[in-house]
């Protein structure tokens, strides 16, 4: 089967657990305001490939991987080709390698359902924890993108939630609490990333000649984003006594604990860089994570 892609990345490094090859595809039919790709939007753009081909690509980088890495695929929206992606992702899976899909959630129909068996982590990109402002920026519900979710959850797939944060739009505690509380809802939310905004994008837009919406907003700050994290801890409980709080960059990971009602946030001591040099995800328990210091 035929699929549109935008491009391909050998081996990233934010797009999901350890090392990863990236597939974007073409095509989407949102227009996120802070969208950074706005050259994926066209359905017919990009270019016609072989999920076949696309599989032996991604061949050549598997022994990089290590015990975390994979292959993910983003966009554009990858549910728009669920099909192909599918077929993709059974190629790889036949081959033991980790399948990550990187979505908005905005469709779940029988062929989205099929891919979802195929795929092992879901990289859910929640825009807003309330419908008026997915209403207002994205055009669309928080509904939609629940009914995914809960998807998801009945399939006990693990999920990482990533959300961009934008000055004057998102970026307030009451926000990231919100953030918090909404993914409460949801067990098989394993980790939570806040991506500040940028504008490196704003390039694109003006050789398109199209409006970037978000133009009048600055850029965020790193700091300030790596400090909201702290807000995700559910509700105003405080955080217990074995609590680590660690800095590292925008990285976090939470996991439910099955005692109670909170969010336990620990932080891999390592650099960043390191930590995926290790090829080790940092699902941490009640002693942290588990690299050295």
């Amino acid at each position: 089967m035929t699929g549109r892609i935008h491009s391909f990345q050998s081996m990233g490094t934010v797009d999901g657990p350890g090392v990863r090859s990236v597939v974007f595809l073409q095509g989407c039919v949102l227009r996120c305001p802070y969208c950074h790709n706005p050259d994926t939007w066209d359905r017919n753009g990009g270019t016609e490939v072989e999920a076949q081909d696309i599989f032996k690509t991604v061949q050549r980088y598997k022994p990089y991987f290590g015990e975390n890495g994979g292959v993910t695929v983003s966009g554009g929206e990858p549910l728009l080709q669920a099909e192909f992606v599918t077929e993709l992702f059974t190629l790889c899976k036949s081959d033991g390698i980790s399948t990550a899909l990187d979505t908005s959630g905005i469709r779940l129909n029988e062929s989205v359902k099929n891919l979802l068996k195929v795929t092992d982590i879901v990289l859910l990109d929640i825009k807003f924890p309330d419908t008026e402002r997915y209403q207002k920026y994205i055009g669309i519900p928080l509904r939609t993108v629940q009914k995914f979710l809960e998807y998801l959850q009945a399939q006990n797939k693990r999920v990482i939630v990533r959300q961009v944060v934008t000055p004057a739009v998102n970026d307030t505690p009451q926000d990231i609490a919100a953030l918090g509380e909404f993914c409460a809802q949801y067990p098989c939310i394993e980790k939570i990333e806040l991506l500040p905004f940028l504008k490196l994008c704003a390039e694109k837009y003006e050789t398109m000649g199209i409006e970037f919406p978000f133009e009048k907003y600055d850029a965020a700050d790193a700091k300030k984003v790596a400090d909201l994290a702290k807000y995700l801890l559910r509700g105003n409980q405080s955080p217990p006594a074995d609590l680590q709080i660690l800095t590292l960059k925008f990285k976090t990971a939470y996991r439910k604990s099955q005692t109670a009602n909170f969010y336990k946030k620990f932080l891999c001591p390592l650099d960043f860089w390191k930590c995926f040099l290790y090829n080790k995800q940092c699902h941490t328990s009640a002693l942290g994570c588990s690299h050295s210091p």
